[in-house]
């Protein structure tokens, strides 16, 4: 069995950027990034980190193992994690769909989250183009266009049109059926998004369930999401917190309620953007080698 300082479960910012920072303090680490399509595969670029803005996620993830090389310290192994285990003494176990196990010392999870995409005609070709999650990520391509927010949450959707008029100065919100009280903001469209008309992802018009057509060239979505499978296992065997929606609970150390266990990354807030996650996973990573040095 391989021994490892550090067992990294997710090879995205939030992994890539902890696995550098512990290469240069010599720790020995293991990436576990599945081979599946990562969650921003729809994704044609990557934006906010500075020097690879605009580079896309296959270009990121191929010049971060790059310079990862150079150290030799860290292992890429394109395997799905499904299980740790805490070691009799310190360490822990870890378990692979596709894998033999691997032993480290430390885990650190960044394995994001999991969208749940609408069975809705046309969402699947706009994601990642003209259906946006993220203003900060896609917004300035975004730019100067009608959009549309799509939520049932009152208070997101107070904020929104002052929120995102940096982007656009005309923005509705659509409920997509769910429209609790609360103090919506705006001009609010009620009704269950049926289509999305489109032409090669580009958005035209939401169609809803009764027929009425609603121009817009933009929308951004907040979708549910839910943890990887082997969070919500741990959740249950290991007892590793989480709150009401599946995000793991973290102190501001990035320790989880497992000692020896962090987390970092999407996982742990909604606040999701490549630049939060990687300084989410070089915050972990730093953590990880203080606390090595005490007793």
């Amino acid at each position: 069995m391989q021994h490892f300082d550090v067992a990294i479960i997710g090879g995205g910012p939030a992994g890539l950027t902890a696995a550098m920072a512990l290469s240069r303090s010599l720790r020995r680490v293991v990436v576990l990034d599945s081979a599946r399509p990562p969650r921003n595969a729809f994704a044609e670029e990557v934006h906010g980190i500075v020097g690879l803005d605009g580079v896309s996620p296959g270009e990121y993830r191929r010049r971060a193992w790059d310079d990862l090389k150079k150290y030799g310290m860290a292992e890429l192994h394109e395997v799905t994690g499904t299980d740790v285990t805490p070691d009799p003494e310190v360490g822990f176990t870890v378990t692979a769909e596709d894998g033999p196990p691997m032993w480290a010392r430390r885990v650190l999870l960044a394995a994001g989250m999991v969208d749940v995409h609408p069975e809705i005609e046309g969402f699947g070709e706009c994601w990642g183009k003209t259906v946006i999650h993220c203003p900060f990520c896609l917004g300035w391509e975004n730019r100067d266009r009608t959009w549309g927010v799509v939520t049932g949450d009152p208070e997101f959707a107070a904020t929104a049109v002052a929120g995102f008029s940096a982007w656009s100065d005309d923005v509705i919100v659509l409920t997509d059926g769910a429209t609790p009280a609360g103090e919506w903001g705006g001009e609010v469209v009620e009704g269950k998004i049926r289509r999305l008309h489109h032409i090669g992802g580009d958005l035209r018009a939401v169609e809803l369930a009764d027929g009425t057509v609603i121009d817009r060239q933009t929308l951004l979505w907040q979708l549910d999401q839910r943890p990887v499978p082997l969070i919500a296992h741990l959740a249950e065997r290991l007892g590793l917190a989480t709150d009401g929606d599946g995000y793991v609970e973290v102190d501001g150390s990035f320790h989880t309620s497992v000692p020896g266990v962090y987390a970092a990354g999407d996982l742990v807030t909604e606040a999701q953007a490549a630049v939060e996650s990687a300084a989410g996973g070089s915050g972990a990573a730093f953590q990880i080698i203080a606390d090595a040095g005490r007793p």
